[in-house]
């Protein structure tokens, strides 16, 4: 069929002369000009599979970098050549979908997107990146993410010989000054919460998050299959995401699927609290007897957090849900993870030690848990110093 194909793969048209079809017309961008015009390679034939043909292998040519015109590709070609040809197999659904959102915000249709590949320098980086601080207002964590997000871009054009080195390593980025803060309930707020679901039909999804600290993605991945109830442990070995996969013209398919957790340290078990655990058995009776209601129009697909009818809960839900009961009981608003880094901190309330919290929680690196840790011990600290005070006291020698 004739028309416009996939962007960045050229396009394919009739070709008429007085009224006539005479052939087919085949054009793809291949830069810009020094007027910042596009610069486009046309073809022409007379059947359409044989102009079809001639794009195919010019555009192959030029992903392997085998023809002259390899010079007028821009960062921001290069880039989306990249993004869908070489990095989209690899990475999980929603982290393409971080780089995507790098390349459709801070790179199409830009100043630094239309830079050409060889003439690219640190100086075009340095300058884009100082003017979205300086103009916009972006943060530094945005500068650093957007250089990170390219790097890996830059590498594989260097490795191509598109450029001589990769310049994001040259540039100088931005001291982050931001103090990231962490939100918790306080033992009062948390107890007040949990009075307050008690009679709710979604206890079991917040009992769950403040008793075992499972990421959202794990708690509404959860299946009976994970629950050993003789043993009192869980098992964490999925996540349920709702993601969005962008195809290469732009289009978008949102569904639902099932994903290995977030690295290997996230496949652990989790010991369950004997309170939970009874919750669970409940939950479980409850499950039983809807399915027996609804028989061939309830969907089994064994998750313990769903709706009436067993499908997955909608990700965005239990935010809802815990922000309006926030509201109703006065308690400041946080994210849903908050109740996650509550579970962390009444372990470290506890006396648990680090490494075993990092096991709970399944972090890959130490320094996670202990941001955690540092901000919990804030208190105790005071303490500690307090105690070293009264040894130095005057009137205590």
């Amino acid at each position: 069929m004739a028309g416009r194909r996939l962007d960045g793969e050229g396009s394919i048209v009739k070709k008429y002369k007085d009224g006539v079809q005479i052939g087919w017309k085949a054009s793809i961008h291949i830069g810009y000009d020094e007027n910042g015009k596009r610069i486009r390679k046309e073809f022409f034939s007379k059947t359409q599979k044989e102009v079809k043909a001639k794009l195919d292998n010019f555009r192959n040519q030029m992903l392997i970098g085998t023809i002259s015109d390899n010079k007028n590709i821009t960062l921001d070609e290069w880039y989306h050549t990249w993004l869908f040809d070489y990095r989209k197999k690899e990475l999980k659904p929603n982290s393409f979908t971080r780089y995507e959102g790098i390349y459709r915000n801070y790179i199409k249709d830009t100043d630094l997107g239309k830079v050409k590949l060889t003439d690219l320098r640190t100086s075009h980086l340095q300058r884009y990146y100082n003017n979205l601080m300086d103009i916009y207002n972006k943060p530094a964590s945005t500068i650093k993410t957007l250089n990170t997000r390219i790097k890996p871009c830059l590498e594989e054009a260097e490795r191509q010989g598109y450029i001589q080195k990769n310049y994001c390593k040259l540039v100088k980025l931005p001291a982050d000054i931001e103090v990231k803060e962490i939100k918790i309930l306080t033992k009062e707020e948390q107890n007040k919460f949990l009075n307050y679901i008690d009679d709710s039909t979604h206890k079991i999804l917040f009992m769950l998050a403040l008793g075992t600290g499972l990421r959202l993605g794990e708690l509404l991945g959860l299946k009976w299959s994970d629950i050993n109830f003789d043993e009192g442990i869980l098992t964490v070995n999925r996540t349920l995401q709702r993601i969005t996969d962008i195809n290469r013209d732009g289009t978008r398919d949102r569904m639902v699927v099932e994903q290995e957790p977030k690295t290997k340290n996230s496949i652990r078990d989790v010991n369950i609290p004997n309170n939970i655990l009874k919750e669970l058995k409940i939950h479980r009776k409850n499950i039983l007897e809807q399915k027996l209601l609804l028989g061939k129009d309830y969907k089994d697909n064994d998750y313990v957090i769903c709706n009436d009818f067993g499908e997955p809960m909608n990700n965005n839900r239990p935010a809802k849900l815990f922000h309006s009961i926030l509201n109703k009981l006065d308690i400041p608003q946080m994210k849903f993870h908050a109740l996650r880094h509550t579970y962390a901190t009444r372990l470290f309330e506890a006396g648990v030690p680090p490494k075993t919290v990092q096991a709970l929680m399944g972090h890959y690196d130490i320094s996670i848990t202990m941001d955690i840790y540092t901000h919990v011990m804030k208190d105790s600290k005071l303490e500690a110093v307090e105690k070293i005070n009264d040894i130095f006291d005057v009137k205590n020698l």
